[in-house]
C-alpha cells in the first residue's frame, strides 16, 4: 500500500479540526508512513463556509454537507471532529457500514454507542480508531489494547478531565486558594471550562472516558449512565462530580496528608464483576496522581505480570488532541486495524449497572465521605 493514497474527509474544523487540517495541508509529506499510504485531504465539512475560508482553509476543500462527504465514493476515511451525539453518531455508523475507516475524538459517541459501532466495524471490516477520545494527546488506548495484550488488566484509574483537575488544583493552591465558584470562573476565563460546565464538573465527561478505558481493559461495554458520580454524604448522596467539593473539605484532606481530585476508576474481580465510579477522592498528596495538577491528565493501569504503569501528559487542547488524531490516521494508512487491536469482541456488561468499589473514606466536616484511593 506504500504507493497508494488515502483520501481523507474531515468533519468539523473547530479547535481540534483546525489543527488536523493544518497538518494535512502543510505537513502531508512528513505524515506519509514509510510502510503505508499517503494521506490526501480531499474535503472539510463545516457549519460556516465563509468563516472556514476566511480562516485559511482552501475554498476548494470546504463543504457544508458532511453526509454527502461520507457517501462520496472518492473518500476513503472519515475524521469525525464535530462532537456531540447527533449527527456524529449517524455519520460514523454510515461510514463504517460502507466499509470506510473512521477516526474520531468523540468520547460521547464511543461511550454511548460503542457496542453498536464496534459490531458494524467488525461486520464490514472497517477500521474504527478513537485514541483521541481519552487523554487528549496521551497515547494510552493503543498501549492498553495492544502492548499490554499479554497481561491481565485488573484496574484502570486516573485523572481524565483537565477542567476539573484545574479547578481542584486552584482550590489547593498554597499561595492563594480559590473557592469552587471562583476556580470555575477562572477556568472559564482561560478557556478550560465551557459556559455550561456540567459535562465536566458533574463527572459525565470522565464517565464517558472510563467506559472506553474499561472496554479495552475488560472487553466489556459499560453503560455510562450507570457509573456512579456522587460521593456519599451523611444525609444521602452529595452533589455530582466536584460540584460540592469545598475549600473546607480540601483543608480537611490536607490535614490528613491527602488531596481531593476527581478520579475515574474501573476494576474487575476474579469472578468477572466490574466496579466503576467517577468520584472526588482523597489521594495521598505525594502519590503520582496526587501530584498531577492543572489541566494535566494521568492514567494508571494495574496489570499482571507487569504491575502498574502510568501515562501522564496534556489531556486536552487542539494541538494535543490533534496529535492523537493524526497518529490514528497514520495507523489507518498503515492498515494497523481498529483501536481495540487484538482484544476480543466486546459486549454490553452482563451484570447490568456496574457497581463501585467501597473502601476507606475520609469524612470531611461537611459530611461528605471521600473515598480513600491509594
Amino acid at each position: 500500500m506504500s504507493g497508494a493514497r488515502l483520501r481523507v474527509a474531515v468533519l468539523g474544523a473547530g479547535t481540534v479540526g483546525r489543527e488536523v487540517v493544518r497538518a494535512l495541508t502543510e505537513r502531508a509529506d512528513e505524515l506519509h508512513p514509510a510502510d503505508g499510504a499517503a494521506l490526501e485531504l480531499r474535503a472539510v465539512a463545516v457549519r460556516d463556509v465563509a468563516r472556514a475560508v476566511a480562516s485559511g482553509i482552501p475554498a476548494s476543500l470546504v463543504s457544508d454537507a458532511p453526509a454527502h462527504l461520507v457517501a462520496e465514493d472518492d473518500i476513503d476515511v472519515i475524521v469525525e471532529l464535530m462532537g456531540g451525539d447527533e449527527p456524529a453518531h449517524t455519520l460514523i455508523a454510515a461510514a463504517l457500514s460502507m466499509g470506510k475507516g473512521v477516526v474520531t475524538a468523540n468520547k460521547h459517541v464511543i461511550a454511548h454507542h460503542g457496542a453498536e459501532l464496534e459490531a458494524i466495524a467488525r461486520r464490514t471490516g472497517a477500521t474504527l480508531r478513537f485514541e483521541a477520545a481519552v487523554g487528549g494527546g496521551i497515547p494510552v488506548l493503543g498501549p492498553l489494547a495492544a502492548d499490554l495484550a499479554g497481561n491481565r488488566i485488573t484496574r484502570v484509574r486516573g485523572i481524565v478531565n483537565g477542567t476539573t483537575n484545574f479547578i481542584l488544583s486552584s482550590m489547593t493552591d498554597e499561595a492563594s486558594p480559590l473557592d469552587y465558584a471562583a476556580a470555575l470562573a477562572e477556568a472559564q476565563r482561560l478557556g478550560y471550562a465551557e459556559v455550561d460546565p456540567a459535562g465536566d464538573v458533574e463527572g459525565l465527561d470522565a464517565a464517558n472516558k472510563l467506559v472506553i478505558l474499561a472496554r479495552l481493559a475488560f472487553d466489556r461495554w459499560l453503560d455510562p449512565e450507570t457509573i456512579r458520580t456522587r460521593p456519599d454524604g451523611v444525609d444521602g448522596p452529595a452533589g455530582p462530580g466536584i460540584t460540592t467539593v469545598s475549600l473546607a473539605d480540601q483543608r480537611d484532606a490536607r490535614e490528613a496528608g491527602r488531596i481531593i481530585r476527581l478520579v475515574a476508576t474501573a476494576s474487575i474481580d476474579a469472578d468477572g464483576q466490574v466496579s466503576a465510579s467517577v468520584l472526588p477522592s482523597a489521594l495521598d498528596r505525594e502519590s503520582p496522581l496526587g501530584r498531577t495538577a492543572g489541566v494535566r491528565n494521568r492514567i494508571e493501569i494495574d496489570a499482571a505480570p507487569l504491575g502498574r504503569v502510568g501515562f501522564d501528559g496534556p489531556g486536552a487542547g487542539g494541538a494535543a488532541t490533534s496529535s492523537a488524531v493524526l497518529g490514528d490516521l497514520i495507523a489507518v494508512a498503515r492498515e494497523a486495524g481498529s483501536t481495540w487491536g487484538p482484544r476480543r469482541p466486546a459486549a454490553p456488561d452482563p451484570g447490568g449497572a456496574p457497581t463501585h468499589s467501597t473502601g476507606g473514606v475520609l469524612q470531611a466536616a461537611s459530611g461528605i465521605r471521600y473515598p480513600i484511593d491509594d
